[in-house]
């Protein structure tokens, strides 16, 4: 019931992906207005995330995971019945934030109802939904949209959660104990609204900045970005010294291993959201497949990722964490080139069959760099701040993974524009992008191990 729960806020990240094109055609939305529906769902999330994990350690884990569900029915309810863009972006936003009241209940319940087997086994089987729900998203989804179930088409990602919102809503109370934390904490709410202008002022920009020919406004905006970080940072020391329990910590940020991992952290979850949306919206608008082909062509990239992450606590034991980072890298440039050179090779006519080479090592690459960016973080953490630092971590995770599909989506327009509607040069770039950003963690890697060498897992 509980990992039910925590699969719908996941794969809502990417169902939506393999329904671009019926929506476009449907509402009529430009590719900008296409990008802004997946990163606002992210944004939203990310943003309430910290808020969520604390109103349930005070006011009771399991009122705010019904709370959570609830609202995220009632928003699933509202993008399926939505007739303008506006609408569904409202909608979006709303799932968004009861997604973040969902999921810091799950991990938070696990850790103080279960101990032992039963509890080492939860904590895999949570490790492993969050993993595969993205790529479970698209296939799933493609399938729901080309069934045309009722004749509602891209709907149909949306309204099927609803019954099955309906059954955790119905098994919540029979299965799941409501807890609380013996030490609550007040939200941090200047640190909420400080993050908050710094992902907004970096969102709007990058996706509105191709489709009005990046006017000055744009970059003005982008520009105040740095300021803003620094404002947050004076902020958070604030909250700090008065024992308020920041958003971001930063007496976790002064960690080496916390500022060097949230940084791989943040250039890996946007490249991964980025990539799976580009790819998406190249393979259905671009080649032409169906909802349900572009969902097939990422099973490649979640069987090797499953298969990577049954390998990687054996690397762990045998390696240092930033080599397992750094061969994981490695294996995912490496496909990632070789999908360049596949649809290159074989455009206007790409299959499902002839991208799972290329596919299979970006997911079996991946898996091994997912395993490492939290061990490498968490490494210096003090055992009393764990809970806050993964609280950081998961923040700057999902604030990533909305703002992947903003820049990503950007280097597409920008690139179709530039050469009259080209799709395999939009997506060459996108991916080009994506080898470079990895090139540059990689980069963040061995500078962190010739610094402060780690230990292995």
């Amino acid at each position: 019931m509980l990992l039910a729960g925590q699969l719908l806020p996941m794969v809502d990240f990417s169902i939506v992906n393999v329904a671009m094109d019926s929506i476009a055609h449907s509402l009529g939305a430009s590719e900008t207005q296409l990008v802004l529906i997946v990163a606002v769902y992210g944004v939203a999330f990310a943003l309430c995330l910290a808020m969520g994990g604390r109103l349930g350690d005070n006011y009771g884990r399991r009122r705010l995971f019904g709370w959570g569900v609830a609202l995220f029915a009632v928003a699933s309810l509202l993008c399926g019945m939505a007739t303008t863009v506006p609408l569904l972006l409202v909608a979006r936003a709303v799932q968004g934030v009861g997604a973040a009241l969902v999921v810091p209940q799950i991990l938070a319940t696990i850790h103080v109802t279960l101990r032992g087997h039963a509890h080492s086994r939860a904590i895999g089987l949570y490790a492993s939904v969050n993993g595969l729900a993205f790529v479970v998203g698209q296939v799933f989804g493609g399938f729901l949209v080309s069934a045309d179930i009722g004749g509602l088409a891209w709907r149909n990602v949306f309204l099927v959660n609803l019954p099955i919102c309906a059954a955790v809503l119905l098994g919540m109370r029979k299965f799941m104990p409501e807890t609380t934390s013996p030490n609550p904490a007040r939200i941090d709410w200047p640190g909420t609204l400080m993050l908050a202008l710094v992902v907004l002022c970096l969102l709007l920009p990058l996706s509105l900045g191709p489709l009005l020919r990046w006017p000055w406004q744009g970059t003005v905006i982008l520009l105040m970005v740095p300021l803003l970080l620094w404002l947050l940072w004076r902020v958070e020391l604030w909250q700090e010294a008065r024992h308020a329990a920041p958003l971001l910590p930063p007496s976790l940020l002064r960690l080496r291993s916390v500022r060097y991992g949230l940084g791989m952290m943040a250039i890996f979850f946007g490249s991964f959201s980025g990539y799976m949306f580009a790819m998406a919206l190249t393979l259905q608008i671009g080649a032409g497949f169906s909802a349900l082909q572009s969902g097939n062509a990422f099973i490649a990239v979640g069987t090797a990722f499953f298969i990577g992450s049954l390998l990687t606590a054996r690397a762990f034991a045998r390696f240092e964490r930033t080599t397992v980072l750094l061969f994981g890298c490695a294996v995912q440039m490496t496909g990632l080139i070789a999908l360049m050179l596949t649809l290159y090779s074989v455009w206007p006519a790409p299959t499902v069959w002839n991208q799972i080479p290329a596919t299979f090592l970006v997911g079996f690459g991946q898996a091994f760099m997912v395993g490492s960016f939290f061990r490498i973080s968490l490494s210096e953490v003090p055992p009393g701040q764990a809970g806050a630092g993964s609280a950081m971590l998961s923040t700057v995770q999902q604030a990533s993974f909305g703002l992947g599909p903003a820049v990503f989506g950007a280097v597409l327009t920008q690139v179709l524009h530039l050469e009259a509607g080209n799709y395999l040069y939009a997506a060459l770039a996108a991916l080009g992008v994506e080898v470079c950003l990895m090139a540059a963690l990689a980069s963040v890697a061995l500078a962190l191990r010739k610094g402060m060498p780690l230990q292995k897992a």
